[in-house]
């Protein structure tokens, strides 16, 4: 039901997955995070209007479009899929008709997680486990990179982590971890039903 209402209240269409996989086993198959666990996450995690969000294997553009919505901060939107990126991109039209807005600050790329250059200003990281915990490390020694060459406080936000994310981050990185968000009614039968918060120690 929070489906059909949210993406009607923005004008967008976000539903479905991905069918077929990859090529390549370091890519995973596409799907949006619930617009119930978005509710969640955000009802104990807060954003403002200053924050960068980089959504690596953003789909449809979901997230991008929730955060838009509801905190009018800067969203980015990474997607290797041209199909995909090209539904986020028709998705940006009628969000902009229907919630009045501009292009000023809803970006899609699309390109491979890993080539995608890190701006000075992005500071937030949103991971649904799109790719291999190959492909995640390049991203994060990327940022980390960025970080060297523009001194900022920087986020991670894990939605159903996979146990290689964690173990890399906790034992390899300067991450920390910060929050953690448990989805009430789904967490019990499913463990990986949760969001991990990271920040990076300076």
């Amino acid at each position: 039901m929070k489906e059909y209402y949210y993406d009607k209240l923005m004008g967008i269409k976000t539903g479905g997955d991905q069918k077929g996989f990859h090529k390549s086993f370091h890519y995973h198959r596409y799907e949006p995070t619930p617009y119930s666990a978005l509710e969640e996450l955000f009802t104990y995690y807060k954003i403002s209007s200053n924050d960068r969000i980089v959504d690596f294997g953003c789909g449809k553009g979901r997230l991008n479009f929730f955060i838009h919505y509801h905190f009018h901060a800067t969203v980015i939107g990474i997607e290797m899929n041209r199909d995909f990126y090209q539904e986020a991109i028709e998705n940006r039209k009628k969000y902009n008709k229907t919630t009045h807005s501009n292009n000023d600050d809803i970006f899609f790329h699309c390109c491979l997680a890993e080539e995608y250059q890190i701006e000075p200003l992005d500071n937030r990281f949103y991971f649904f486990n799109p790719f291999s915990i190959q492909i995640f490390m390049k991203i994060i020694n990327n940022i980390l990179f960025s970080v060297e060459n523009g001194k900022r406080d920087v986020e991670i936000i894990l939605y159903y982590p996979s146990e290689d994310y964690i173990y890399y981050l906790e034992n390899d990185t300067m991450f920390e971890l910060i929050k953690e968000i448990i989805l009430p009614h789904v967490h019990e039968h499913n463990p990986n039903e949760r969001f991990l918060i990271y920040r990076l120690n300076k």
